[in-house]
């Protein structure tokens, strides 16, 4: 177990997309967003926590944002753009990397919500810049690189029960 020390500034920085593809695919499940920020803070100093989220036409998505600001979350909206064939793309990663950059001079640790593997620069550049990097991600659907150049990987799949929600 690494130790989580009290008095740390952590920013928590959550890839939506990610982690909830990652709990539709692998379990038929929703993602427990407020019990993945109680733990992954640990006790420690909350400076801010994002949510890069993706809003469609339909706007089907709006009582899940307005459940994660009432977590103290705050969402990044991007909308979802429709290209010609039928091919969507929602891409948050440039999003992410800036306000990680922007936010590491507040921080002592960043913690990352993704497992996504075009994050390995990002996570190299900010341990550089002497930040603790935490990874929080299901461990099947993560880059194994990724978890490598960590300094901790969370793997949410060791407490299912804990962080996902039964779909109804």
């Amino acid at each position: 177990m690494i130790i989580k020390h009290f008095g740390q500034r952590v920013a928590v920085l959550i890839d939506v997309q990610n982690l909830y593809h990652s709990a539709k695919n692998l379990y038929g499940a929703r993602v427990n967003f407020g019990a993945i920020l109680k733990s992954t803070v640990s006790g420690r100093i909350l400076i801010r926590a994002f949510a890069y989220v993706v809003r469609t036409k339909s706007g089907e998505e709006k009582p899940f944002f307005e459940a994660l600001i009432k977590l103290g979350i705050e969402t990044r909206v991007r909308d979802l753009q429709e290209f010609f064939g039928g091919l969507k793309k929602a891409d948050w990663d440039v999003g992410i990397t800036v306000d990680a950059i922007r936010i590491a001079q507040s921080c002592d640790t960043i913690i990352l919500c993704s497992g996504d593997g075009d994050f390995i620069q990002l996570v190299e550049y900010l341990k550089n810049q002497g930040k603790r990097v935490e990874i929080v991600a299901f461990g099947r659907s993560s880059s194994s690189k990724l978890k490598e150049v960590a300094d901790e990987f969370i793997d949410l799949e060791k407490s299912l029960e804990k962080y996902l929600l039964k779909t109804k």
